[in-house]
C-alpha cells in the first residue's frame, strides 16, 4: 500500500508537467539525520522537479514536489521513473535488536532500494556509509557497511558516490530518536578537541554530509567515488 503525501492544490497533470522540466529523485532514509537534510536540499533545488521518498514512515513535511511512499523496503513495488537516488538508511545493533536485524537495514534494505532505483532508470546513486567500512573487517559494523558498498559498486550505476562520514553531529531528539550509546560523550569530546583532530576524524554536521553528497553526485565522473569525512567538512 502506498501512502501519498503531496502539496495542496497540485494536480496530477501539474506534477507531470513539472517532471518534464527537471530531475526526478528517489530518497530513502529521509526521516534520519542526514536523510532529512538531503530531502530539504533537494526540495529547495530548482533543478529538481520531483522527489519520491520511500520508507516505513512519512518524512513529516509536505511540498509540491514531494510524494511519500510508506512501505516496507524489502517489498518495494515498481517505482516511478527516476534520474538519481540517495540512500541514507542506517541503524545500530542496539536499536535494531540483533546483528541480523541490523544487517537487514544497513545492507539488505539499502541494496533493495538501489536495485529498485536502477530498475526505474536511475543512473546516479549517492549513499551514506561510514568511516571504516571494509568488507574484510573483523568488526561486524564495518564489515556490513563494506559489504553494502561492494554490492552497490557491482550493480552498474554510471556513477556511484559513497559518503563515509565520521561521527555525525545532529539533533536526534528532534527526530524522536534516542541518543546512540556513547555518542553524546563522543560528540562533546570531538567538539572540544576539533582543532587537534585530523579532518577525517572530526565530528561532522549532518547538513555538511548531505550537501557534499548531493554536489558530488551531480559532478561525479563515471565509476565509484568515495568521499571521506574530511572532504565533506563545511567551513
Amino acid at each position: 500500500m502506498l501512502q501519498l503525501e503531496s502539496g495542496r492544490g497540485v494536480t496530477d497533470e501539474g506534477k507531470q508537467m513539472a517532471v518534464n522540466h527537471g530531475r526526478v529523485v528517489l530518497v530513502a532514509g529521509a526521516t534520519g539525520l542526514v536523510g532529512r537534510e538531503i530531502l530539504a536540499a533537494l526540495l529547495a533545488d530548482k533543478t529538481v522537479a520531483a522527489v519520491h521518498c520511500v520508507g516505513r514512515r512519512a518524512p513529516g513535511v509536505t511540498h509540491a514536489k514531494l510524494t511519500a511512499h510508506v512501505l516496507e523496503l524489502n517489498a518495494l513495488p515498481a517505482l516511478a521513473k527516476v534520474d538519481e537516488c540517495f540512500i541514507a538508511l542506517g541503524t545500530t545493533i542496539k536499536v535494531a535488536g540483533s546483528q541480523a536485524a541490523f544487517q537487514a537495514v544497513d545492507l539488505d534494505a539499502v541494496v533493495a532500494v538501489a536495485r529498485a532505483a536502477l530498475s526505474s532508470g536511475a543512473k546516479k546513486l549517492g549513499v551514506v556509509s561510514a568511516m571504516g567500512a571494509d568488507a574484510r573487517s573483523r568488526v561486524f559494523y564495518n564489515r556490513v557497511k563494506g559489504e553494502m558498498e561492494l554490492s552497490l559498486a557491482r550493480m552498474g550505476f554510471s556513477s556511484l558516490v559513497i559518503a563515509r562520514p565520521s561521527l555525525i553531529d545532529g539533533d536526534r531528539a528532534a527526530l524522536g530518536q534516542s541518543e546512540r550509546a556513547g555518542e553524546g560523550v563522543g560528540l562533546l569530546l570531538a567538539r572540544g578537541l576539533r582543532p587537534l583532530l585530523p579532518a577525517n576524524y572530526r565530528a561532522i554536521l549532518a547538513r555538511d554530509v548531505a550537501h557534499a553528497l548531493i554536489r558530488a553526485v551531480q559532478t561525479a565522473a563515471p565509476g565509484v567515488t568515495t568521499l571521506l569525512s574530511g572532504q565533506m567538512q563545511g567551513g
